[in-house]
């Protein structure tokens, strides 16, 4: 589904990445865990095309395109999904509106008709109980006076509601209580499925103890420099980065 060949990027002329290498296949989640500075949103944010980053050498493949000259708007119309780690409010938009004018374009795209308002209606409900979310907050303006917890379950909320292929979430567990984390790992654990696949970014290892990830990455200074299962995560919070600095 996903392969990163040697990908190296640039930030405002500063090298964050320095040689990549990411294999994700369909039915798979992966971890992605690294110190401050280490490049994990870099990462996140060249597989979903933001401007701010320059690819400097490498490839970045998803379902066997090739993503490099790729606008974001296409990658989302082709089952790419980034969840941030700070969700923007935008007022003025409901997020019923919101939700509708995204789901129709993509429909748009696959060539359907928009969807019925009942249909509609009913995927919002079904969606809204999966992950929690009140439904008092959907007729708001997005993300508009949310909290913080309340801001990461509308991410999960509208990743239900867009069913990506490949989902990307950077550092969903930040700032959430342990209430608020296992609703939004719930949400991951119910939306896998054997044809998506997810990528989830995170300092720490608590996440995981909700979502169980097939496979764990370090990402430290630019480079993956170690890959394994849950339990590599389990050492990484008995240990910190530290000794990881000690073997590179």
């Amino acid at each position: 589904m996903l392969e990163i060949k040697n990908l190296h990027v640039n930030i405002e002329g500063k090298e964050i990445l320095k040689g990549i290498d990411l294999h994700v296949r369909a039915g798979e989640i992966h971890a992605i865990m690294g110190p401050n500075g280490s490049g994990k949103s870099t990462l996140a944010s060249a597989i979903a095309g933001k401007d701010i980053v320059e690819i400097t050498e490498g490839e970045i493949n998803y379902m066997g395109e090739n993503l490099k000259d790729m606008n974001p708007e296409d990658r989302a119309r082709k089952g790419l999904f980034l969840g941030f780690q700070y969700p923007v409010e935008i007022p003025g938009v409901s997020l019923v509106n919101f939700m509708k004018t995204a789901i129709n374009e993509n429909r748009k795209f696959k060539g359907l008709e928009p969807i019925s308002a009942s249909e509609f209606l009913k995927m919002m409900n079904e969606k809204q109980e999966l992950v929690g979310l009140h439904a008092k907050l959907t007729s708001r303006s997005v993300n508009e006076g949310f909290s913080g917890g309340e801001k990461k379950r509308n991410e999960i909320f509208q990743m239900a509601m867009l069913e990506p292929l490949l989902a990307i979430l950077d550092e969903t567990d930040s700032g959430l209580d342990i209430d608020a984390m296992k609703i939004v790992a719930n949400g991951v654990n119910k939306l896998k499925r054997s044809y998506n696949a997810t990528i989830l970014i995170t300092h720490y290892q608590r996440l995981l103890d909700y979502v169980i990830p097939d496979f764990v990455h370090v990402l430290y200074k630019g480079r993956i420099v170690r890959s394994g299962e849950k339990e590599l995560a389990q050492e990484l919070e008995e240990k910190g980065y530290e000794w990881i600095e000690e073997e590179v």
